[in-house]
């Protein structure tokens, strides 16, 4: 038996089910599935909608959305309400997802939908992600992980389904760009919305991470990417200023997942 087919069979023992919908590949995946497995009555995908959560990734989602008859339900979200999320500590992720799961499972409850799912993937369990603390309280179900399926065959799966998104890199939200202990504003969420889509527009692929640290900024491209960026790197400055920082410097080691985890302090065991 395929993946796909797994997968689909595997949500149809959760259903009626609503998922929270980003538009990445893991969450596109799940709802093209489940909208095929489960239909319009048995599956609603949801988006939470704000501030971290940028403009061209909302737009893709919905487009995919459409695209594949996926229902799409929109819900705003408040964390930046909450002073824990705002004061940007490593537990920050944490606050966000429980501000989202609390929307989705009023969503839930008033429409009936028995389970409530993911998009995390099984080499997301390795990593640093107090969200999935956030989501095992809230009692969020994870298929792709709990099939075992890794983010290689996601990105298989999302190929097979002929979704445009299939090699997208990943793209989590933008306060993951605001270094631990800066608080988290609007206003820094949007600057570095624009930088990104700056650089962007040059025709940079790949990965590509502007990382907010005050006055400065960082920016972090895969290393095939890094020697293009160099020979483009006034214009790049120029457009990175343009957003309201003082300095902006190239990233030597190039991006890697959780660089801000990184630096946090080691805490003696």
């Amino acid at each position: 038996m395929g993946a796909i087919a797994r997968l689909e069979i595997h949500l149809q023992t959760m259903s009626p089910v609503l998922l929270g919908y980003s538009g990445g590949v893991d969450s596109a995946v799940l709802a093209v599935c489940g909208a095929r497995a489960l239909g319009p009555d048995g599956f609603l995908a949801v988006i939470g909608r704000s501030p971290s959560y940028p403009e061209v990734q909302y737009q893709q989602a919905l487009s995919l959305a459409r695209t594949n008859g996926v229902p799409v339900l929109e819900v705003a979200t408040g964390e930046m309400d909450d002073p824990h999320y705002r004061s940007n500590q490593a537990d920050r992720c944490f606050h966000c997802k429980k501000e989202l799961w609390t929307g989705l499972q009023e969503v839930a409850t008033a429409r009936g939908f028995q389970t409530i799912i993911d998009g995390t993937n099984a080499d997301d369990l390795g990593e640093h992600r107090p969200g999935l603390a956030a989501g095992r309280l809230a009692g969020i179900r994870s298929p792709l992980a709990e099939l075992g399926m890794t983010k290689a065959q996601v990105r298989d799966m999302a190929r097979e389904l002929r979704l445009p998104i299939w090699d997208a890199p990943a793209a989590p939200c933008l306060a993951s760009r605001v270094t631990y202990g800066m608080p988290v504003t609007v206003e820094r969420l949007r600057q570095i919305e624009l930088a990104e889509e700056a650089v962007r527009s040059l025709g940079l692929g790949g990965n590509l991470r502007v990382r907010h640290r005050g006055a400065e900024a960082t920016v972090e491209v895969d290393s095939a990417w890094v020697e293009w960026l160099q020979a483009r790197w006034t214009v790049v400055e120029a457009l990175v200023l343009a957003q309201g920082f003082e300095r902006v410097t190239l990233d030597p080691l190039g991006y890697r997942r959780g660089a801000l985890v990184s630096e946090l302090p080691v805490v003696p065991g």
